[in-house]
């Protein structure tokens, strides 16, 4: 048994050189391309990740105590109960208990995700966890991750980039989340679907998967687009578009806000203006339809109190999944899928139970 955890400590130091000179050969080509131009190219603004000190450290030596170096970068919890819930997974898992060195770095804005995740890979970081704040942008950076022999993982969302660059992505399918929130409107066969839609923020997976199907409606002429606009997850931006459009007058039926936290601001718009909502007695919708999506407890129990109509479920829990992965690949194991993707369903106001919110509650 010690002789294999030496062998597997012996096995990650090598990987760790060869990381170095990889990043060595990098730096050099980079300088020969600047000394060949005809202006020298000015430094990059990087925001340095949390764990990171402020100057660019040399790529890390195995310090000797066999834990596996992973660089995080995520949205911060402060952006919604599910990125409440999903950070607080990661820290559960990615401990040094569990054989792991961990830096995390939050942000909602993809340059400065983008400049942390090129930190981490100077940093030389054994493996690189990235959900994306925007879908695009990543290939360079991934490319750098892979010519230093830095296995990266998706989760939560997916980026626009070529599957070579990541090892696995864990994630949930945004698109399909729509989908069911649209199709579920649908079958309630409405003589008309007036909608205010509050988009999350622009250019993520999650409003770009949640946006399209509701898109197609308008564009086909099924639902009208009352209005269409970003709260950036923001419960109270959320609130003031549903205000300017009850003081527009514009009649509107349905509110279908692209997380709970948003809906919970339209919600609070609707209350003050003494405009109904959810579902009456006998099952039909009020004056106006809420749906949200993410599935946090206190969502449902609007749904389950009737104040609601429908929430769609994101399942913030990936580090489990990836945890596996990272230790077969260490085992020297090949991963058997590509793409992992969480089962997720929703939940109607008119058929929720309790023992729903205790299971599927975040």
């Amino acid at each position: 048994m010690l002789e294999a955890k030496k062998t597997k400590k012996f096995e990650r130091g090598i990987r760790k050189m060869k990381r170095i000179l990889a990043l060595v050969l990098v730096a050099v080509l980079t300088l020969g391309l600047a000394a060949c131009g005809s202006q020298p190219a000015a430094p990059a603004q990087s925001s340095a990740p949390a764990a990171s000190s402020n100057a660019p450290a040399a790529p890390a030596t195995p310090a000797g105590d066999g834990l596996i170096k992973v660089g995080i970068v995520n949205n911060p919890p402060s952006e919604s109960g599910y990125r409440a819930a999903n950070v607080a997974d990661f820290e559960k898992v990615f401990t040094e208990a569990n054989g792991y060195k961990t830096s995390t770095y939050y942000s909602l804005k993809n340059d400065e995700q983008l400049n942390a995740a090129q930190q981490f890979i100077t940093d030389g970081v054994d493996y690189l966890l990235i959900s994306a704040a925007a879908t695009d942008g990543w290939t360079t950076v991934l490319e750098n991750a892979k010519q230093a022999g830095i296995k990266v993982f998706l989760f939560d969302r997916m980026m626009n980039v070529d599957q070579s660059l990541f090892e696995a992505a864990v994630i949930s399918d945004m698109r399909k989340q729509g989908e069911m929130a649209v199709k579920w409107l649908l079958d309630l066969n409405l003589p008309e679907y007036n909608v205010v839609h509050i988009q999350g923020a622009m250019g993520s997976d999650a409003q770009i998967g949640r946006t399209g199907p509701l898109d197609e409606q308008f564009a086909s002429g099924k639902m009208k687009c009352v209005v269409q606009q970003t709260a950036t997850w923001d419960e109270a931006t959320a609130k003031q578009i549903v205000e300017s459009v009850i003081n527009s007058g514009e009649k509107f039926n349905v509110v279908y806000a692209e997380n709970d936290g948003m809906a919970k601001g339209a919600v609070a718009a609707l209350d003050e203006a003494g405009i109904t909502h959810g579902i009456n007695a006998d099952g039909s919708p009020k004056e106006v339809i809420i749906i949200g999506f993410d599935c946090n407890t206190w969502a449902l129990e609007e749904l389950k109190k009737g104040n609601w109509n429908l929430d769609v479920q994101c399942s913030p829990f990936q580090a489990a999944v990836i945890d596996s992965m990272i230790k077969d690949l260490e085992a020297g194991k090949s991963l058997p899928n590509k793409i992992v993707i969480n089962e997720e369903t929703f939940f109607d106001a008119r058929t929720i139970t309790q023992d729903d919110i205790d299971k599927y509650g975040i």
